[in-house]
């Protein structure tokens, strides 16, 4: 799973149990995106949870990590059982943006930030796939 973390919505992503592609699950308010993942955790196998590093050109972090590390930490001591992998997230929105202008979507479903932050996550999880072949 590849988790898009935001301060007000987070986008998710899954691939399959064989690891070959990555798919855009959902986006869910932030508020309430522990239940979510415990809820999904009870029902789905995850074995590894990969979140986005947000980083500045220069390498050094965004002002948003002081948002993201705390979640992590979080994320850490709420399902120990889960590997928890990190992944540089520079120009993931960019790219889902335009992937989705590529692929035909018109111009109101673009607006749709929602969209756009999973599509997010899912560019992320198949950069974090390629990582591992």
């Amino acid at each position: 799973m590849a988790i898009d973390y935001g301060v007000k919505r987070t986008g998710l992503a899954v691939t399959d149990p064989e690891r070959i592609i990555a798919t855009s699950l959902t986006t869910v308010e932030t508020n309430g995106l522990m239940k979510f993942l415990a809820d999904y955790f009870s029902r789905e196998q995850v074995d590894v949870v990969v979140v986005g590093e947000a980083k500045h050109m220069d390498n050094t972090p965004s002002e948003s990590m002081r948002y993201i590390e705390p979640f992590v930490q979080q994320l850490a001591a709420s399902f120990p059982d889960k590997k928890i992998d990190r992944i540089d997230e520079r120009f993931t929105s960019k790219i889902a943006f335009q992937s989705m202008i590529d692929g035909g979507l018109g111009r109101k479903k673009r607006q749709n930030k929602a969209l756009i932050d999973s599509v997010s996550a899912t560019i992320m999880l198949q950069d974090y796939m390629k990582t591992l072949k």
